[in-house]
Parts: C-alpha cells; structure tokens; sequence
C-alpha cells in the first residue's frame, strides 16, 4: 500500500489519493458547464432554422425544407448524445465520492471497471475528448483505471440520414410547419406570391440559409 501511494505521489507531486480524486471531480463539473453551454447554443441554431423552415414552407419548396431539416435531425442526435454524456460525467463523479469513502479505510485509490468503461465512452466526445484523455492517463498513473484503447466515435454519416429521411424528415416537416409540409404528402400554398418573386426572395436568402446550415453543422463538431 505504501509502495502504491509513493508511486501516485512521484507521478502526481504531493497531492494526496483525496486531492486527485477533487481535482478530477471540479475538472468533470467543469466539463459538464461546457457541453451544457453547448446544448444551449444549439438549441438558439435550432431555433432559427425551424423559423426559416416554415418560411421556406409557405413558398412550397420542399428541397430547402427537407435540406434543413436533416441538419435539424443531426443536431437533435448529436444535441442527445450530448445530454447521454452529461449524465455519463455524472455517474463519473458518483464513483468518485465512493472513491473518496474508501481511501479512508483502504488508504488508496481502487479500480474501477464502471469508470474505465465511462471514460473509454467519454473520450469518443469531440467536445471533450482532450480533457478525458488526460484524465485517463492520471487515472491509469493513479492506478483507478487500467490503460485502455478507445474506437472512434461512431457519428451518423449521410447515408445514414438518407435511410431514415424519408420517415423523419417528413415527421419533422409535418411538425414544424403545421402540417403544410411532410407527413401529409402534400405542399401548402404558395401564399400568391409570382414565381419570379418567390426565386429571388430565394436569391435573397440563400446565403442566410446557407450561413445557418454552417453554423449548425460546426455547433455538431
């Protein structure tokens, strides 16, 4: 045991098993306000590309719409995965208080398969997989975790999209749009506008569009 705890206090200074395990604890609350602010930016994305959505609508053009709203339906899913690593953070924290309860009796840090199998799922997180690697390695050195090899992040590629468009997309245009567009098949009125001011009313806000789909995207990672 003593071995063990000069070891953690070569590799880590003279902090103490309780002083790892409330530095990891701040630097997990820390990263948990981040992927929250995060959410919230995508929410305000989310916002305004639902706006746009039903004015593109009301024009009955069903490419645009249909463009943006599988923009939409890869932020909800990213914006959920997000969510599933906040709780996952969470549940990092819950197994470092009983840490902190067994250092009293055994002295030292015991591993722990649940925060290895968190952590290897949290590291796949674009927004936070820097800060989860360092904390794997102080965890591995502090002998928490064993070392461990992480797989790529699974992300949804566009055909992916494409297979779950025709039912998604359509749902979330019917939504939306209240009903002008998607599950009922058919597309809503064009409001009287001529056909040559409904093309440069899209001349006019293509770039706009294109500028929010961007945004988007980049909020996504």
């Amino acid at each position: 045991m003593a071995s063990t705890l000069n070891n953690i206090q070569r590799f880590f200074g003279k902090k103490t098993p309780e002083e790892l395990v409330k530095k990891w604890r701040q630097e997990i609350r820390g990263q948990q306000r981040q992927i929250q602010r995060q959410i919230q930016a995508i929410d305000i994305e989310e916002a305004k590309v639902k706006k746009s959505i039903k004015q593109v609508a009301k024009r009955g053009d069903t490419k645009i719409c249909k463009m943006l709203a599988k923009e939409l339906i890869r932020s909800q899913k990213h914006k959920n995965r997000l969510y599933t690593s906040k709780a996952q953070l969470n549940s990092i924290v819950m197994q470092l208080e009983q840490q902190l309860a067994t250092i009293k009796i055994a002295g030292t840090l015991q591993k722990s398969g649940e925060v290895m199998s968190l952590v290897n799922r949290l590291v796949r997180l674009p927004e936070i997989s820097q800060t989860m690697q360092q904390m794997s390695m102080e965890m591995t050195k502090a002998g928490l975790m064993d070392e461990m090899i992480s797989d790529t992040m699974d992300m949804m590629d566009d055909e992916e999209i494409e297979e779950e468009a025709d039912e998604e997309v359509n749902n979330v245009l019917f939504q939306i749009t209240d009903g002008m567009l998607g599950e009922a098949g058919a597309v809503g009125p064009a409001l009287d506008k001529q056909p040559a001011a409904a093309e440069m009313e899209d001349e006019e806000e293509g770039p706009e569009l294109d500028m929010m789909q961007k945004r988007l995207q980049a909020l996504q990672g």
